[in-house]
């Protein structure tokens, strides 16, 4: 049965090539997901239809697709946008205890990997921790104490410190 499989997964590649090379020219339109798979056959006149889709699927999912994520090639990356959007909330959200006792302090391992999350250069960290310690009460101490509600308020004193203004874009 599984050598069957292989033979019917064999003459599909072939005829995916082979149709691949007739048809053409590829378009924008590269289908799904990344890796070797989206490689291969992205190249096909209508990488949206359901055969181009499958062989894209199949070659993947020989465990292709795992080395080209994990490894960031491919096509892929191991930093998406949707994490890089959220980062620094997930982050802030793990570590809100630990974040709010340094901040306080002016200093921490967790607070230096908020600066660099939150894209601040290293010759400035000095004064974003002085400004955390400096801004405490109203960073972590305001009614409101979530880790979200903390990094509004970051944001909004950053963006009224001369130095730090322009980071202060919510990430």
């Amino acid at each position: 049965m599984r050598t069957h499989l292989i033979a019917i997964q064999i003459v599909m590649l072939m005829v995916s090539v082979q149709a691949d090379a007739v048809l053409g020219a590829g378009t924008t339109d590269t289908g799904p997901g990344c890796g070797l798979g989206k490689l291969l056959w992205s190249s096909s006149k209508h990488p949206k239809n359901i055969a181009p889709q499958v062989m894209m699927w199949t070659t993947n999912g020989i465990g292709m697709a795992s080395f080209a994520i994990s490894t960031g090639t491919s096509g892929c990356t191991n930093d998406g946008i949707i994490m890089a959007q959220y980062k620094v909330t997930v982050f802030a959200a793990i570590n809100f205890d630990n974040l709010s006792q340094e901040m306080a302090q002016g200093q921490g391992e967790h607070l230096a990997s908020l600066a660099t999350l939150m894209g601040v250069p290293a010759e400035h960290q000095a004064e974003f921790f002085a400004l955390t310690q400096a801004k405490y009460s109203s960073l972590i101490q305001s009614g409101e104490t979530t880790p979200v509600a903390m990094l509004t308020a970051l944001h909004e004193a950053m963006a009224a410190h001369p130095v730090l203004v322009t980071l202060s874009a919510p990430q």
